[in-house]
């Protein structure tokens, strides 16, 4: 009797990939918003599931997986660029890119306002990364994946092992920042007016 128990327990490996594989999409573009190109965020995301792959038992005890993986998946990352001895950068304009090579910016589609609030797509890409390069590497991650991708602060706190007020004070002082860079860089050339209400 305790012989076909065994029989129909799935292995080992379709354990882990009934686990893991549901996941393998939201941390593929985790990784490659923090890793900034595919073949890192490929190497991220092997090197998290190969690291997993052994506590079997603690992954199927996880009760919420995908925050667990993310989570799982940051400090990977930190660790790595630790180990480099670099920060990952790349260009803010990259980030909306994924295998479209042109701008993100070009993609947005707005029709809201007078048209004297429209910015050249041309100029604001290159002064947007500007500013961006002057936030440190965690404000940048911070400000992408809670204003571009549309992570929740709750689910951002998890990831990040902080509390969610900390998340939101964060938040506020990256924004904060990217405004004043922002300001800096398109006042002088007069390209920034705020319309009269």
């Amino acid at each position: 009797m305790l012989l076909a128990i065994l029989s129909f327990r799935p292995s080992p490996q379709k354990r882990f990939q009934r686990l893991v594989q549901p996941h393998l999409g939201s941390l593929f573009a985790f990784a490659w918003r923090l890793a900034g190109n595919r073949e890192d965020a490929e190497d991220l995301v092997q090197d998290v599931v190969a690291k997993l792959y052994p506590r079997m038992e603690e992954l199927e005890a996880v009760d919420q997986l995908r925050p667990w993986l993310n989570r799982v998946l940051y400090r990977q990352f930190v660790d790595s660029v630790r180990r480099r001895g670099r920060q990952a950068d790349r260009p803010f304009s990259d980030f909306g890119a994924r295998d479209n090579p042109s701008d993100w910016l070009d993609t947005v589609e707005s029709d809201d306002g007078p048209p004297e609030w429209a910015v050249d797509r041309d100029r604001i890409g290159p002064l947007l990364d500007k500013a961006m390069e002057q936030l440190s590497p965690d404000q940048r991650t911070l400000l992408l994946l809670h204003d571009v991708d549309g992570w929740c602060q709750d689910d951002l706190a998890q990831v990040l092992d902080i509390a969610v007020g900390t998340v939101k004070s964060r938040l506020h002082r990256s924004r904060a920042m990217l405004k004043k860079y922002l300001q800096q860089t398109m006042e002088p050339e007069g390209s920034f007016q705020r319309p009269d209400k």
